[in-house]
C-alpha cells in the first residue's frame, strides 16, 4: 500500500449523514449539450411559506424560533412560534387595514432583526410581496441612485426601518406622497411615520384568515434585488412556489432523522440577499428549527459579537464565507471550549461567496476532529436570486472544495458547450418567471427551451463520470484573451489566486484583456494583516506597504504559478494591494455584496495602467 493510500485509510471518518442518492439522468445531445436532471422526485411542499409559522404555531407554540441580541447589555431577546404567530397576524390585519391595492410591495430598507422577520411573513399573508432592500443602498451611498431606481421601479406602499435617525438621508431622498414610513425604534424627524409597535397591537380579524386562504402558489411572496452589468437593481420576481419549493430541495438532499436535534443555526447573511433570506431563512422555519440572528460580521471589529455567540449557541448548521471560516479557525486554534461549543452538535458546515482554501479546509477539519474524533462535511450549494437560490448542491461526502455539486430533484441543469468549459443553464420550479416591470430583461434571460441563463460556467470532475459532480468556472461574460491569444478564465483564476493568497487577500480583480500578462489587483484582508504585522491598529496605508504582509501574498501567488504548470493563462505575472475599498456608487460591489469585475476594472484604469507599467512601481510585486 502505498503512503497517500494508507494516509486516506487513516482519516477520521465524517460525521455521519444520510445524503440524498445520487441518481442523476445524463441527456447526451449531438450538438454537444449535456442535460443533467436527478431521476428522483421532489418531494410535496407547502402551499406557501406562512403555512409553515401556522403549522408550527398550533404544534410547537412555546418553541423558539427567532432569537437576537438587544438591549445595553446585549441578551438574547427570544420569540416562539405562537407569539411570533399572534405578532404577524396584527402585522398584517395592519396592513390590510391601509385598503392598499393587492400585490403592493413592503419595501424593508433595515438589516436582519426580528422585527424584519415578522413584518416580512405579515407582508406574505396580506399578499404583498415583502422587499428587503440592501441597508448599503441607504447607509452606505452618497447619492442614493440606486434607491431611488428601485423605489421607482416597483412603487411601495409601505418602508419599514429599524431606527428612523440611521435612515434619515434615505428617506428625505424618496418620494414618499402616498407611502406609509414605519419605524421600529425611533421615528425620523421631518418624515411622518407610524410605530412598529402600535401596528403590532392592532385586534385580528377574519380578514386575516381569508387573505392566508387566497394565498395562491403564483403570489409573489418576494421582490429580491440583484445587480446586473450596470449594476442597476433588478427586481427578481419569487413566488411562494419557488421559495417553497428550494426549501423542500435543500431539505431534500439532507434529511433530518426523526428525532434527530431540532435545527439551530446562528446566521449573519443579510436577508435582502437570496442565500440569506431565502436559502438559510426558510429551511428553519419550515423544519421548526431556531434561528440566532448573528449581529456579528466576518470583519474586523465585527467578528468578536460571532464569537460570542458562538460560545453559547451550539448550531446544528453553520454557513459562512471563507473570510469568515479564517477568522473563526483562528480564534478556534485558541480556545478549546469555543472549538467544543461550536462542534459539538454541528452536522455540516456550509460555504459560499468564494472558493474555500485547502489550507482552510484543513485547518478546520482538524479542528474538528480535535473536538469530536470526527471529521464535518463542507457543503456548498450554487444558484442565484433567479432560482430562490439554490439549484445544485455537494449532497455526498467530498474532501473537494471548489465543486458546485450536482442537481437537486425538481432543477434540470442545461449545459452548453463554450471552448474548453460548459455554460450553465437551470429550469425547474424554483426559477423566476421573471423581473417585476421589465419584460425585456425577463425575455433576455431565458433560452428557446426555457432555461435560465445564469451567466455562469462549469466543468466535469471527470467528463466521463458526471456523478463526481461540477466544478464552477466562473463567469461567462468576464473571460478574456492576452494579446499572445491566449484565453483566460477569470472566474477559475480568480478564485485559486485569491485561496493560494489567503489569508491576506480578501478579494481581487483579474486584469489582462489585451495585455501580454495576467495582473492581480487585490483587496486586503484587514484583519488577516493586521494579524500578521502584529498591531491591530494598522490602517490599509500601513498593511499595503509592509513587508510581512507582501511576503506572504508574494509566496501564496508564487505557489499559485507554480501549480499553474507554465499555463500563461493562470499564472499571475504582477500583482499590486489596493486601499481604497470597493464602491457601492461605483457599481464595483454588487447588492449580493459581490465584485463586478467589469466595472471594477473600469472604475481602477489608473490602477491597471500602474500594474503594467514598464518599469513598473514599487507598489508592484513582479512575480516569476
Amino acid at each position: 500500500m502505498s503512503g497517500n493510500a494508507a494516509a486516506v485509510l487513516t482519516k477520521p471518518a465524517f460525521r455521519k449523514i444520510e445524503w440524498l442518492k445520487r441518481d442523476i439522468a445524463v441527456e447526451r445531445r449531438p450538438d454537444g449539450v449535456i442535460v443533467l436532471k436527478s431521476r428522483i422526485p421532489l418531494k410535496s411542499y407547502e402551499k406557501h411559506i406562512p403555512a409553515s409559522l401556522t403549522k408550527w404555531a398550533k404544534e410547537a407554540p412555546s418553541r423558539i424560533w427567532l432569537a437576537q441580541r438587544t438591549g445595553a447589555e446585549r441578551q438574547w431577546r427570544k420569540v416562539s412560534y405562537g407569539e411570533a404567530k399572534r405578532i404577524v397576524d396584527a402585522l398584517t390585519q395592519a396592513l390590510l387595514n391601509l385598503g392598499l391595492e393587492p400585490g403592493s410591495p413592503v419595501a424593508i430598507l433595515s438589516g436582519n432583526s426580528i422585527e424584519h422577520a415578522l413584518m416580512t411573513q405579515a407582508a406574505m399573508q396580506a399578499r404583498f410581496p415583502a422587499a428587503p432592500v440592501s441597508p448599503a443602498y441607504s447607509l452606505m451611498s452618497h447619492d442614493h441612485v440606486k434607491l431611488r431606481y428601485l423605489f421607482d421601479l416597483i412603487k411601495p406602499k409601505v418602508v419599514m426601518v429599524q431606527d428612523g435617525p440611521a435612515f434619515e438621508k434615505a428617506l428625505k431622498a424618496l418620494d414618499l406622497n402616498g407611502v406609509t414610513v414605519v419605524h421600529v425604534a425611533r421615528p425620523c424627524d421631518g418624515v411622518p411615520s407610524v410605530a412598529y409597535a402600535d401596528l403590532a397591537a392592532t385586534p385580528v380579524t377574519h380578514a386575516v384568515e381569508e387573505s392566508i386562504a387566497r394565498i395562491t402558489p403564483d403570489t409573489v411572496g418576494k421582490l429580491l434585488f440583484t445587480s446586473g452589468s450596470t449594476g442597476m437593481p433588478k427586481a427578481v420576481i419569487n413566488t411562494q412556489e419557488m421559495m417553497c419549493a428550494n426549501a423542500a430541495m435543500m431539505m431534500q438532499v439532507r434529511p433530518r432523522d426523526t428525532g434527530a436535534t431540532l435545527p439551530t443555526v446562528l446566521d449573519w447573511m443579510p436577508w435582502n440577499h437570496t442565500m440569506g433570506g431565502n436559502a438559510a431563512f426558510h429551511p428553519v422555519l419550515v423544519d421548526g428549527g431556531t434561528l440566532y440572528i448573528d449581529d456579528g460580521r466576518p470583519m474586523p471589529g465585527l467578528f468578536e459579537e460571532t464569537i460570542r455567540n458562538l460560545r453559547e449557541v451550539s448550531p446544528t448548521y453553520y454557513a459562512n464565507v471563507p473570510a469568515g471560516y479564517a477568522a473563526l479557525a483562528a480564534a478556534m486554534e485558541k480556545d478549546d471550549a469555543l472549538c467544543r461549543s461550536f462542534f459539538g452538535n454541528l452536522q455540516v458546515m456550509a460555504y459560499g461567496g468564494a472558493r474555500l482554501p485547502d489550507d482552510l479546509y484543513e485547518r478546520m477539519q482538524a479542528l474538528a476532529v480535535r473536538a469530536t474524533g470526527e471529521r464535518i462535511v463542507f457543503y456548498t450549494g450554487w444558484g442565484s436570486t433567479e432560482t430562490a437560490p439554490t439549484s445544485t448542491g455537494t449532497y455526498w461526502d467530498t474532501e473537494r472544495v471548489g465543486l458546485i455539486g450536482l442537481p437537486f430533484p425538481g432543477v434540470e441543469l442545461k449545459m452548453v458547450p463554450v471552448g474548453s468549459k460548459y455554460e450553465l443553464r437551470l429550469r425547474g420550479v424554483n426559477v423566476t418567471p421573471g423581473y417585476f416591470g421589465r419584460p425585456d430583461l425577463t425575455k433576455a434571460a431565458f433560452d428557446e427551451e426555457g432555461f435560465y441563463c445564469i451567466g455562469d460556467a462549469g466543468v466535469f470532475v471527470d467528463p466521463a463520470d458526471p456523478v463526481q459532480g461540477i466544478i464552477f468556472a466562473g463567469r461567462v461574460v468576464e473571460d478574456f484573451k492576452l494579446t499572445t491569444g491566449t484565453f483566460v478564465h477569470v472566474g477559475s483564476l480568480r478564485t485559486d489566486a485569491i485561496a493560494a493568497a489567503t489569508p491576506v487577500v480578501q478579494d481581487a480583480l483579474v486584469a489582462g484583456q489585451d495585455r501580454p500578462f495576467v495582473g492581480l489587483l487585490a483587496w486586503p484582508n484587514l484583519h488577516a494583516c493586521r494579524q500578521i504585522v502584529g498591531n491591530t491598529e494598522a490602517s490599509y496605508e500601513d498593511v499595503v506597504r509592509h513587508p510581512q504582509v507582501l511576503a506572504c501574498l508574494k509566496q501564496g501567488l508564487q505557489a499559485h504559478n507554480n501549480s499553474a504548470e507554465g499555463a500563461s493563462s493562470m499564472r499571475v505575472a504582477r500583482a499590486m494591494l489596493m486601499v481604497e475599498p470597493a464602491s457601492i456608487d461605483g457599481n464595483e460591489l454588487t447588492d449580493k455584496g459581490y465584485i463586478n469585475q467589469r466595472a471594477g476594472l473600469e472604475r481602477r484604469a489608473a490602477l491597471v495602467d500602474r500594474l503594467y507599467a514598464d518599469p513598473p512601481g514599487e507598489d508592484v510585486i513582479i512575480l516569476n
